[in-house]
């Protein structure tokens, strides 16, 4: 194998070519980088959580690879990953994975204390998710945690402590993330049955399109309790009116669960979590 081919292998094995992971990791992070900062991140500040959420999001990816070598062969959609076909080793995937985390860790080193001991929290989470696909019944809501811990990082970077709201934003967050990878679970429910993976798709059953509304509805009621909490001005709220139509249009994509559909609504998500920052950005531009 050429230096080339197995550098195009490392790059799929981080999804790097899948950039929607990436975004779906950093909206939260930038709506908590501009409430905490009352729409003035500090730049250092706010780049050093950029290249931290594609530094996570890539070693992320890997780690659940690497979780999944034995049942990824298997899945339809997932048996010609790097590491499933057999292109790049599992020893060289953990060190890749390694890698990667130490160049994050590197960077929030200029940082409070807090956030180290925070950074400590969201590596568990990020390494720990793939394998609750084992025994949790909703192991997307583990996947909101893991996918929203920027949240209160950005908190204690920027403020030095992580307030109430911080903590709402990240229940907010996990409330989408169930939502979205259900309809991302949908896509692959067959074929996760007969291999044994846990999934809300299953776990919610034919119940899946009434849970995913209600994910939604939640996701919006807390963070219109944030903006309730912080005082936030109309155009918050219409930024919140934008996403409330994205979450219909996606329920309207997914009503026959075609997999196909599901797995665009999956991808549009992205346009919800920039929503909800368009409405954030627009209340301090107007201030």
């Amino acid at each position: 194998m050429t230096l080339s081919e197995r550098l195009t292998y490392y790059e799929k094995l981080m999804r790097l070519d899948k950039p929607i992971g990436i975004l779906l990791l950093l909206w939260p992070t930038l709506w908590a980088q501009w409430l905490a900062s009352n729409g003035r991140p500090h730049w250092l500040i706010l780049w050093i959580f950029i290249l931290g959420v594609v530094l996570m999001r890539s070693a992320g990816c890997i780690i659940n690879d690497y979780a999944d070598r034995d049942f990824d062969p298997h899945v339809a959609r997932t048996r010609e990953r790097p590491l499933a076909a057999g292109k790049v080793s599992p020893k060289e995937a953990l060190l890749l994975a390694g890698g990667l985390s130490l160049l994050a860790f590197l960077l929030i080193l200029p940082l409070n204390d807090l956030v180290l001991g925070l950074s400590v929290v969201a590596l568990f989470l990020a390494a720990s998710y793939p394998f609750t696909k084992r025994f949790f019944a909703i192991p997307q809501a583990y996947l909101g945690i893991a996918f929203g811990f920027g949240i209160p990082m950005s908190y204690a970077a920027l403020q030095g402590t992580v307030p109430v709201e911080a903590w709402i934003l990240l229940a907010a967050n996990v409330f989408w993330a169930i939502a979205y990878d259900t309809q991302y679970a949908m896509v692959d429910r067959a074929d996760d049955l007969k291999i044994g993976i846990k999934t809300s798709a299953i776990t919610f059953g034919r119940h899946d399109l009434a849970a995913i509304a209600v994910c939604y509805a939640a996701t919006l009621a807390l963070l219109a309790w944030v903006g309730v909490r912080l005082g936030l001005s109309v155009a918050f709220y219409g930024g919140l009116a934008a996403a409330a139509a994205i979450a219909l249009y996606h329920m309207a994509l997914i009503r026959q669960r075609d997999p196909q559909q599901c797995f665009r609504a999956f991808l549009h998500n992205t346009w919800l979590g920039a929503a909800v920052f368009g409405g954030i950005a627009l209340h301090y531009l107007a201030g």
